[in-house]
């Protein structure tokens, strides 16, 4: 879990390795981010009280879940959207929008439904920005973070992909 009162005072930072994401707090590793085998799909998010499995779905790759890692039980669906725009539906109906900017999509910002900026994830710096006045919980924080580097894992590896097929 992500200290929302420290998370606004303290650097969030990132790292990736061919497995994942580790999230950094002064330096010290608070979440992960990994795929369990080389051949899964899925990714494990954790952090220090709660781990979550996150799902790719749909025809395209386009949809996914999250599920909570102890239970099975589906807490929140993805749908990604054309022009670089995907929405978060947790099960007890919060919803958060997640949108791309710049050539490669250097930035990734999570926003509420009502357009209000929750975090900013920096794929160029490795950093992690969380709005102070954002009203959202622990644990909702933890995971909008770790998803947020899912999807950036994910365009990496559609980018590799698609690479790879014009070379």
């Amino acid at each position: 879990m992500i200290p929302t009162a420290t998370a606004v005072s303290s650097q969030f930072t990132f790292s990736a390795n061919w497995r994942g994401f580790e999230l950094k707090q002064n330096h010290t590793t608070i979440a992960t981010l990994k795929r369990p085998c080389v051949w899964s799909s899925d990714f494990i998010a954790t952090t220090s009280t709660e781990s979550w499995i996150i799902r790719r779905g749909g025809f395209w790759g386009n949809k996914g879940e999250i599920r909570e890692a102890s239970s099975q039980q589906q807490i929140a669906v993805f749908k990604w959207g054309w022009g670089g725009k995907g929405s978060i539906l947790f099960a007890d109906g919060q919803a958060f929008l997640m949108v791309t900017r710049g050539i490669w999509h250097p930035v990734w910002t999570v926003v509420t439904q009502a357009g209000e900026r929750v975090l900013e994830l920096h794929t160029r710096e490795k950093s992690v920005e969380i709005d102070p006045e954002a009203a959202v919980a622990n644990d909702r924080l933890s995971i909008l973070i770790l998803f947020a580097l899912y999807r950036v894992r994910q365009a990496e590896e559609a980018a590799a992909a698609a690479s790879a097929a014009a070379s």
